[in-house]
Formats: C-alpha cells, sequence, structure tokens
C-alpha cells in the first residue's frame, strides 16, 4: 500500500466506488511534496458536479476521523433540502490545489436566544456529527487554515462556534495544538456522551457482560412469544437490492409510530424524505450501506440503517412496529445488530444517539466524548468580547477543550 499522500487529487486514480474494501483504503497515488495549505470557501451549489464529488469522495477515504454526514452523498442532498438559497458555504482546505478537507459553515445572526452573529459549522436535525474531513496528517494544517480564514472575516461573526465536535481523536488533537500553538482561547460550552459499541468479544459474549441474566430471559421469552404469532427472521443487506422498497417500508413503519405523531418522522417533511431516500441510495452506491430487518412472515417489524465508513460505523436511523411494544421488537433487532462486532475491519460503532437514549445506553457500553466548541476569532476587541461572553457562559470553568 502506498505511503500517506500530503493531497488529495481532483480525479482519484481510483473512483471511490471501486476502491477495495477495509478500513478507509488507501488510493494509490505518487508522493508529492507538501504544499501550504489554504481555506477556500465556495458555494456548495458548485460543488456538484462529477470532478468535485470524485475528489469529495476521495477525501472520505483518507479522512483521518470517517463523518458519513459530511460526505458528499449526504451532505449534497442535506443541503439541497434544507438550503436551497445557499447561505451555507463549503470550506475547502486545499494543499496546492488539490482537496484535502471539507467542512460546511454558516454565518448565525443568533447564538440560541441572543443576537450575536457569529460563523458555525452547518448542522441539521439528522446529521449527528460535526467533525471535519480532513486527510490523516494533515490536521493542524487545516486548524491553522481555517482559523486564519476565520480571523480574516471582518466583523461579520463574533467567535467560530464548532458542534457535535469529537472531543477524542486525531482532529480534535489537532485543534488542541493549534489553539496552543497560537495561544487562542476556545471555551467547550457543551459535552456529551455518543453511546458507542467496542470490544473484542463475541457477540454473545458482548450481549452476556452487557445484559444482565433476568433481562436476558425476558428478552428470550418475548422473541418466543413473537415467534408464536408467525415466521421471524433477520435479513441483512450491504447492497442495492431492493433499496427503493426497503426505504418506502422504513418511512412507513416509522410514520405510523410515536415520530409521526409528533410530526418527526422522516415522512413527514418533503425535504427529510429525500434525504433519505437519496442518502440511502447514495451510501449503498459507495458500498457505505448496511440494512438490518427483522421480519414477521415477511413483513418488517423493526429496521435498521447504519452508514460503513470503516474503521467505523454509525447507526443512522432505526424504526420498529409499536403495536408490537410488548415483545421488544427494538431490542431483538439490536441484539441481533451485535453481529457487528465479527464483522473484519470494523473496530467500532456510534450510535449517534447519547447516554439518555432509553434503549441503547442499556446494550451498549462504550461511550465517545462529543462537544460545542467555540473559539476566539479576529483583532484584540472580537477577542475580549468573546472571552467577556463566554467566561458569563462558562460560569467557574475556565477556557480549553
Amino acid at each position: 500500500m502506498a505511503s500517506q499522500p500530503n493531497f488529495i487529487r481532483a480525479e482519484p486514480v481510483v473512483a471511490p466506488s471501486r476502491l477495495p474494501p477495509g478500513p478507509n483504503p488507501t488510493p494509490q497515488m505518487p508522493p508529492k511534496p507538501a504544499p501550504a495549505g489554504e481555506i477556500r470557501s465556495v458555494d456548495w451549489r458548485d460543488m456538484q458536479d462529477m470532478g468535485s464529488m470524485l475528489a469529495w469522495d476521495a477525501l472520505a477515504m483518507w479522512a483521518s476521523e470517517p463523518n458519513p454526514f459530511f460526505e458528499s452523498w449526504y451532505l449534497l442532498p442535506a443541503l439541497r433540502g434544507l438550503d436551497p438559497d445557499g447561505r451555507v458555504r463549503i470550506l475547502r482546505f486545499e494543499m496546492g490545489g488539490d482537496l484535502a478537507g471539507i467542512m460546511p459553515i454558516v454565518r448565525q445572526s443568533r447564538y440560541y436566544t441572543r443576537p450575536i452573529p457569529h460563523w458555525a459549522s452547518w448542522a441539521h436535525p439528522n446529521g449527528f456529527l460535526g467533525a471535519p474531513l480532513v486527510v490523516r496528517g494533515m490536521e493542524r494544517s487545516f486548524w491553522r487554515a481555517l482559523l486564519a480564514w476565520a480571523d480574516a472575516q471582518g466583523g461579520l461573526g463574533l467567535f467560530l462556534h464548532l458542534g457535535e465536535l469529537p472531543l477524542s481523536g486525531a482532529v480534535a488533537d489537532g485543534l488542541r495544538d493549534v489553539l496552543n500553538e497560537q495561544g487562542r482561547n476556545a471555551a467547550l460550552v457543551g459535552r456529551k456522551q455518543h453511546v458507542m459499541l467496542q470490544s473484542d468479544l463475541s457477540p454473545e459474549a458482548y450481549f452476556e457482560a452487557a445484559v444482565s441474566g433476568k433481562k436476558r430471559k425476558e428478552y428470550r421469552r418475548q422473541a418466543n412469544r413473537l415467534g408464536e404469532l408467525g415466521e421471524l427472521a433477520f435479513v441483512r443487506h450491504e447492497d442495492e437490492d431492493d433499496l427503493s422498497a426497503w426505504c418506502e417500508d422504513f418511512l412507513k413503519l416509522e410514520a405510523a409510530g410515536w415520530k409521526g405523531e409528533a410530526g418527526s418522522a422522516l415522512a413527514c417533511l418533503p425535504a427529510t424524505t429525500a434525504l433519505w431516500r437519496e442518502g440511502l441510495h447514495g451510501a449503498a452506491a459507495r458500498g457505505r450501506l448496511e440494512r438490518l430487518s427483522m421480519t414477521l412472515d415477511g413483513r418488517p417489524i423493526a429496521m435498521l440503517a447504519t452508514f460503513m465508513t470503516k474503521p467505523g460505523a454509525f447507526m443512522f436511523k432505526t424504526a420498529y412496529d409499536e403495536t408490537l411494544s410488548a415483545y421488544s421488537p427494538g431490542v431483538l433487532l439490536q441484539r441481533e445488530n451485535l453481529a457487528m462486532l465479527d464483522m473484519p475491519g470494523l473496530g467500532w460503532v456510534d450510535s449517534c444517539a447519547d447516554e439518555t437514549h432509553p434503549m441503547i445506553t442499556h446494550l451498549w457500553h462504550e461511550r465517545r466524548p462529543v462537544g460545542r466548541v467555540s473559539i476566539e476569532i479576529g483583532g484584540a476587541v472580537r477577542r475580549g468580547l468573546f472571552g467577556a461572553m463566554a467566561r458569563r457562559e462558562l460560569g467557574g470553568a475556565g477556557f480549553g477543550i
């Protein structure tokens, strides 16, 4: 395998959908001296051509930390549905003109309830991670370039806000290094834990360690009772077979439950319906989707879509037939989903849910710290105002992440 390059070419030698399987496989490219990095702010609508998307997809394969929610096949459909006027910009980190990093950004006029203009990494309710895509080994160069860009934006924003940022790993470590290097203040203004699955145990051994004997007995009883209603089966797909029908079945199943009543189901809005369909088709076309269903006499009663971004994966959406809640079909599906522990090249799974989730937190015992980080930018005046605001928000806590 080739050594780590310092750039991503606009036209990768190997199309991302044809790359060999494995954890973030390395396209075979000749080494090249590392040029100076720079940030370019571009209209996301100009990133939809084939050349841009190929380079973007190759970047995702090279990224030091996977984030499917910032990959082309997911972020572009989200922007088409949620930002039709193009307020969001794409920050392209380039090394000698070659794509080496991406983060969506937007200027916000309010910071929660307060009229405080600032720059923020773009987020939406179905984007569960805010880590920028950055070529491995380029994390510090990326942050230096991004912060220099933010400093140069005049008075358009008081500070830079990064949401849903992993607080461990190469991206966070690179940010800490650059903040220390520049003597730049940053405030951790929010912190939570994503529930994770990460273990060397077998699926059966993990289940026994995570769940009490009493609960395991109850789940077996529920599975047996459910089996008395018809033929139970688990169906797993890693391809595009019957994907359109599967997507529609999921939309109906989710909308029939409490999310449909609350108006938060994917099918409740045209934008999220389109994001679901386009996102899953885009992921599947690149070999980055796994679907798991639990069926009763061939009818899906619990469904799960997971984005495969080896060495990690992200549990995107799950739904179950709430008329069968007495049998815990969602839990039984997750019991089957522990088979992911045996998948070659897969080291961990992010549930995309925090530790307050009523179900997954009892089944998966690992955690990933994620936070909201605000960073000072600009000259002395803006930095002074940010410091006063941040101290008030932090209370007695100090600066730093």
